[in-house]
C-alpha cells in the first residue's frame, strides 16, 4: 500500500494505516504524505516506512515504485476531496489499484471521468464507506436480502454531528467548509453520502428520486452544514435522510431503520454491536455481534467472541481485508465500488442543485 496524504497533523491518514494493517494482509510501504519533501520523509518515519519511500508527490511515488520488485500494488487516497480525482486518475493510468476515501471526487464530472477510465483500464477500485464494514450492517443486509422483513416499505437514515455548530476552527474543520477543497457540498458530501450509501447497501435497493432541503445554518458559511431529504426508492419504498453537523452536542450518531410488511430492523453506529429485529406479530429480537447465529458475511467480518466490542477501526479493516482479497482474485467482495462512488456524487450534485432551485421531487440520475 502507498498512502496519498496522511502527513503530519492528518486525522484520517493514520486511521487508514492502522485499519489496513490490522489483519496482517497489507503493508504500508510508501507514501506521498506531503508535498513538502522533508515533511513527507518525516511522516514516512512516523509510519514505520523507509524515509526514502516518503515521496514529495504522487507522480514521484508511482514512477519510483514501478521500478521496484517490492513496489506498491495499490494506493489509498486520504486527502481533501479536491485532490481525489487527480490522484485516482494518475494511479489508474499507471495500472495501480485504488482505495479512495469518500466522497469519490469533488464534482460529478470527475467521478464520471474515473468510471470511464476504469472501463478501459479496469484496475481494482474501492471506496472507504466505512460503515458498510460493520458485521451487523452486513448481517442486516443479508437478512433483508433473504426476505426477513418482506417487501421494503420505509427507510429512515440519519447522521447527526455537532462539531461544526460553531466556528470552523482547525485544519480538519476548515477544509470541509471551503469549496476549494471540499467541492460542491459540505455536510452532504462529508457525512450525507455515508447515510445514503448505507441505505442503499443495507436494503439492496437504489434511490430513484429525492426531494432535498440543504442549508448553511452557521452565518457566513458557504457550503451546507445541515440537510434533509425525502427519498423514493425503486420499487416504491419511501424514505427519509437527515444529515447535520450543527446538532449541538451530537457525536457520530449514524442510525438506520428499515421496515417491510413482515418486520423491521434498526442499527446505530454509536452502539454498533447490537442489531434490533422488530417482528410484525409483536416483540423484538436483539442480535449481538459475535453471536453464533450470524450469517457468513457477519461472521467473516468479526474477530472476537461476542461481548468483546469491535468498532470503527475494525469496520474499516474489513474493507481493507476484502480489498486485499480482491487484489488476489477473490470474487464478490463487499468493498464499495466506483459505481457506488458515482452514485454518491450524483446525490451531492442533484441535492445541491435541487435545494438551491426549490425544485421539489427530482430524479436521481447518474
Amino acid at each position: 500500500m502507498g498512502l496519498v496524504g496522511g502527513g503530519p497533523g492528518s486525522f484520517i491518514g493514520p486511521v487508514h494505516a492502522m485499519a489496513a494493517r490490522l489483519d496482517g494482509r497489507i503493508q504500508l510501504v510508501a507514501g506521498a504524505f506531503s508535498r513538502d519533501a522533508a515533511r513527507s520523509r518525516e511522516a514516512a518515519i512516523g509510519y514505520g516506512v523507509a524515509p526514502e519511500r516518503g515521496y514529495p508527490s504522487l507522480d514521484a511515488m508511482l514512477a519510483a515504485e514501478a521500478q521496484r520488485e517490492d513496489g506498491i500494488e495499490f494506493i489509498t487516497i486520504a486527502t481533501p476531496n479536491a485532490h481525489h480525482a487527480v490522484a485516482a486518475k494518475a494511479a489508474i493510468a499507471a495500472g495501480v489499484a485504488v482505495m479512495s476515501d469518500k466522497p469519490m471526487t469533488a464534482t460529478l464530472d470527475e467521478a464520471r471521468e474515473i468510471v470511464a477510465m476504469l472501463k478501459h483500464n479496469p484496475v481494482p477500485f474501492g471506496l472507504t464507506y466505512t460503515y458498510s464494514g460493520y458485521p451487523l450492517v452486513r448481517e442486516m443486509r443479508a437478512r433483508i436480502a433473504s426476505g426477513a422483513i418482506g417487501t421494503l416499505r420505509k427507510v429512515v437514515v440519519e447522521y447527526n454531528q455537532g462539531w461544526l455548530a460553531g466556528d470552523a476552527n482547525g485544519k480538519q474543520a476548515e477544509w470541509r467548509v471551503d469549496p476549494r477543497t471540499a467541492g460542491l457540498g459540505g455536510c452532504i458530501a462529508d457525512i450525507g453520502v455515508h447515510a445514503f450509501q448505507l441505505a442503499e447497501f443495507v436494503t439492496g435497493t437504489r434511490v430513484a428520486q429525492i426531494n432535498a432541503d440543504l442549508g448553511a445554518v452557521v452565518p457566513g458559511r458557504v457550503l451546507d452544514d445541515d440537510c434533509q431529504m425525502f427519498l423514493r426508492f425503486a420499487g416504491g419504498a419511501r424514505g427519509l435522510l437527515m444529515a447535520s453537523q450543527v446538532m449541538t452536542g451530537e457525536g457520530n450518531d449514524l442510525a438506520i431503520r428499515v421496515y417491510g410488511d413482515k418486520g423491521g430492523m434498526r442499527w446505530n453506529q454509536e452502539n454498533p454491536n447490537q442489531l434490533t429485529v422488530l417482528k410484525a406479530e409483536g416483540g423484538m429480537e436483539i442480535v449481538r455481534a459475535g453471536d453464533p447465529s450470524l450469517g457468513t458475511a457477519a461472521q467473516a467480518s468479526s474477530r472476537l467472541p461476542g461481548g468483546h466490542p469491535e468498532g470503527l477501526l475494525e469496520a474499516l479493516a474489513n474493507l481493507y481485508t476484502d480489498f486485499a482479497g480482491h487484489l488476489r482474485g477473490a470474487p464478490d467482495t463487499l468493498v464499495p465500488s466506483a459505481d457506488e462512488g458515482l452514485r454518491g456524487m450524483a446525490l451531492i450534485a442533484t441535492a445541491v442543485a435541487a435545494s438551491r432551485d426549490n425544485a421539489g421531487w427530482v430524479d436521481l440520475a447518474v
